[in-house]
Order: structure tokens, then sequence, then C-alpha cells
């Protein structure tokens, strides 16, 4: 697996993660397909990918196998009303802090990236740890990155 990331400095998200998908592509980017339920392919099937950005960010990933990215700045406050939303029975306990409570959201967003079922009623099925070691620090983000042989729920 592959990653990049670049600061946005002002410009577009969407277009960053393109650009860094190039990069990895070595500047041929296969074609991509979406599917039902919105998730993107390269229709040739021989690689996948995943993008996410931040407010300052952009992060993409190159893989053999199905994976899904997702990122979020480390100073971004989450409100208890969403943490609440967002965080299963057992995960609760676990997140006393703003900190705990992103880097499980990061997860779970990676894991819908990977799967392609959108957030859904996931969300409280879950058991993630927020000492995950697929949790990243990159330049003052919290990534996830779950490919398929090494996600579990």
């Amino acid at each position: 697996m592959r990653i990049a990331f670049a600061r946005l400095n002002g410009r577009d998200g969407h277009t960053v993660g393109r650009e860094l998908l190039a990069q990895l592509c070595g500047g041929i980017v296969p074609e991509i397909g979406i599917t039902d339920s919105g998730k993107p392919y390269f229709v040739d099937g021989t690689l996948h990918f995943s993008i996410s950005h931040t407010k300052h960010h952009a992060f993409c990933c190159l893989s053999e196998s199905n994976v899904g990215l997702d990122a979020e700045e480390i100073d971004r406050k989450i409100s208890p009303a969403l943490a609440d939303k967002i965080l299963s029975p057992t995960e609760k306990p676990r997140c006393t802090c703003n900190a705990a409570v992103l880097r499980l959201w990061v997860l779970k967003e990676a894991y819908a990236k990977r799967t392609g079922r959108g957030l859904g009623d996931y969300l409280y099925k879950t058991d993630f740890d927020p000492s995950d070691p697929r949790i990243l620090i990159i330049d003052g983000c919290y990534v996830a990155i779950m490919e398929e042989e090494t996600d579990a729920l």
C-alpha cells in the first residue's frame, strides 16, 4: 500500500485528492466507476484507492486490496451529542476525551469507505479501540487506513 498527502493551502480538497491519486498512479489514473452505493473504484479492478480530505489536508492511498481511508484534524472538536450518536455501547466507556472519539471516528469512516456500505446502523455495532494501530498521525491529522484483509468487525 502507498499513501500520499498534501496541505490544501486554499485549494479544494477534491481536486487535491485527485492530484494525489494521479501521483500515486504514476500520472495516469485508470478509468473510475461508481458503485450503486457511491463508492468509487477502478474499473479494471487491478488496484483500489481511497481519498479523504479535511479542512487543511488531502490524503490518498492506493492498495492491491480493497481499502478505506479517513482523516480528521487532531484539533477538531466533537460535541458530546455527536459522540453519543456515533459510539457503540462498548466504545463509550473508552472515550473519555475528544481525541479518543476522533480516533474512533476515523476508524468507522475508513471501514465505511472500505466496505462501501456508508455509515448506516453499523456505527452502533462496532467495537473499535482508540489505540488501534491502524490509526496514524500524519501532519496534525488522525488517519485511519483499513485494508480488506485487516479489518475486523
